[in-house]
């Protein structure tokens, strides 16, 4: 987990003062939010079982997905500011996802710090997840309002969720080619070729006649529409460079994420 938390950190020190100034801004909103959905969650025993039966129920592939999703939008949060393309859009997680995940997360903490605490019975774990809570709220509320004491546990949680969906992901799924997004596909701008003979479409093989509309990824690299778009539907990278479209697949879209932040760093 060092190894990832060390990445995260280089690729940050390359922002500026005020990107990095907006970055803990926009952490610390979303850690205040995430903080209030769990406090919610814990204040109500009802909800807190009814989210805890919901988890047990859930498969492990479900909840690899669940944690994925999180990481995710952890992941936008983090390289918004290093994107050659928009970011790209998923649909928002239900709040019952929301509260599931949280509490996914908040056990997973409690068994690495304290894992005698959880060898108890069902029915006792609101208690010691509800002073866990509280202790690690009072910790951070007295660290003050530095940068590194809001953005460290934030990349500490990313780094722990990257590092248990990158080894469950690459059971059966190493390798595989994942679709450009359609949205991302639809907004490509048509140019022009300025000079006709000189400029080949590396998929066809054939020269792009002057005038002709062809299109243009954000790599800059050109193709014609009929030959890039199959190759879109298959795969979200340039034929030329490999420079990665965005994707619907979540975890095609945390690996491109987690390539700009390394990339960068």
């Amino acid at each position: 987990m060092e190894e990832e938390q060390a990445k995260i950190i280089a690729a940050l020190s390359t922002l500026t003062s005020a990107k990095l100034s907006d970055l803990t801004h926009s952490v610390l909103s979303l850690t205040h939010r995430r903080h209030h959905l769990l406090a919610a969650l814990l204040s109500s025993p009802s909800l807190f079982f009814l989210t805890l039966h919901h988890l047990h129920s859930l498969t492990l592939p479900n909840k690899t997905l669940l944690i994925a999703r999180h990481l995710l939008s952890s992941l936008q949060l983090l390289t918004r500011h290093f994107h050659h393309t928009p970011p790209h859009a998923f649909d928002s997680v239900r709040q019952r996802e929301s509260d599931t995940v949280l509490l996914l997360l908040l056990l997973c903490e409690v068994l690495q710090k304290n894992p005698e605490s959880l060898q108890t019975p069902l029915a006792k774990w609101h208690v010691v997840l509800t002073k866990h809570f509280h202790d690690t709220l009072l910790t951070l509320a007295g660290v003050g309002s530095c940068k590194g004491a809001i953005l460290m546990p934030f990349i500490e949680m990313v780094a722990r969720c990257r590092r248990f969906v990158s080894v469950m992901d690459s059971i059966g799924k190493a390798g595989r080619e994942v679709a450009a997004a359609p949205a991302v596909v639809v907004a490509l701008p048509s140019v022009q070729v300025s000079s006709g003979g000189a400029v080949e479409c590396v998929i066809c093989k054939e020269e792009m006649n002057k005038g002709r509309d062809v299109c243009k990824l954000p790599c800059e690299h050109l193709f014609h529409w009929m030959c890039i778009l199959p190759w879109l539907r298959k795969r979200n990278t340039c034929p030329c460079c490999r420079f990665q479209l965005p994707t619907d697949d979540v975890f095609g879209e945390i690996q491109r994420l987690w390539e700009v932040l390394v990339q960068v760093s």
